[in-house]
């Protein structure tokens, strides 16, 4: 009866482990297909002098595509823009988002409810339509920016905002942080009420004090949340690209590139694709380490 009850069971198991990677199988078949099989294609095509046929013969060229690379001014620019963009924005988001989410929480939950609503807007907005928002805002004839600062004495002259190579990155840093900023205020409004309520108020009966509570007591609980939300902003960060090609395609003098957007011209306005996967290569291992620093940091301090 053992052998037989035994028996049952692994059918069992057998028959719901072949369920579940028939289920996992669609899924599985779209991830093989677009995401495992162009990340070996573009390490492969990296390694060529490969142009998609347009006018020779792909000619394997080995590391040369990344020798070249780290030779180019225009490609060191637009990696330092990045590390600009992304050792700005994602801090502030972090930082300001946990700060709106700890405000509201406490708020009634109709409130609560509102302002999640409006910090989420940017996020479901169509990014070429707060694009053209933000473009009419930076104008630099009737923009609303240079008419509240002139009518506030501030400025003289109107600004070139995104004309300009001192402003035009960070008015992009300004976009990317109101765009960016939705999804983490949801998220830690979710954590703070998943927060173990007796450990707070075991704290607050032994005198602690509301900071002490939140480090102490909170902080520890959101931590994951924290960890996913630096995550991904590191990772929209590195891959800002519409706001590039709406607002500046790159300029004044490639003072707003990108990686995504010198790839994207690279490869699709010069037809150099294995020059521009080396720099896809480049920037998911750059990516892959901080992601993987951000993990060990969140394990350690969690």
């Amino acid at each position: 009866m053992r052998k037989s009850s035994s028996g049952m069971s692994r059918a069992l198991v057998r028959r719901e482990t072949t369920a579940g990677y028939l289920f996992l199988l669609p899924s599985l078949f779209f991830f093989i297909v677009f995401v495992i099989y162009p990340m070996f294609m573009c390490i492969y095509t990296s390694l060529f002098d490969s142009n998609m046929g347009k006018n020779t013969v792909d000619v394997f060229i080995g590391l040369d595509n990344y020798k070249e690379l780290f030779q180019d001014q225009i490609f060191l620019r637009a990696l330092k823009n990045t590390i600009v963009i992304v050792v700005v924005s994602v801090p502030t988001v972090c930082a300001f988002s946990l700060w709106v989410a700890s405000a509201i929480y406490d708020m009634h939950p109709a409130f609560t409810s509102a302002f999640r609503c409006i910090f989420y807007l940017p996020v479901v907005t169509g990014s070429v339509a707060v694009t053209v928002v933000w473009k009419w805002m930076y104008n630099n004839y009737y923009g609303i920016f240079n008419y509240l600062l002139k009518g506030a004495g501030v400025i003289e002259n109107n600004i070139n905002w995104l004309g300009d190579a001192r402003y035009a990155l960070w008015c992009i840093i300004l976009i990317l942080f109101t765009t960016s900023v939705g999804q983490p205020i949801v998220l830690y409004v979710s954590a703070l009420g998943n927060v173990d309520k007796t450990l707070v108020e075991a704290a607050e009966v032994d005198g602690a004090t509301k900071t002490q509570v939140f480090w102490k007591v909170k902080w520890a609980q959101i931590m994951p949340t924290t960890l996913y939300i630096l995550v991904i902003t590191t990772i929209n960060s590195f891959q800002c690209f519409a706001l590039i090609q709406l607002l500046t395609s790159g300029g004044p003098n490639h003072s707003t590139d990108t990686v995504m957007y010198y790839i994207y011209y690279t490869a699709f306005k010069l037809y150099r694709f294995g020059y521009g996967n080396a720099m896809g290569v480049v920037l998911m291992v750059i990516i892959a380490i901080l992601s993987a620093i951000q993990f060990k940091l969140g394990q350690t301090d969690s």
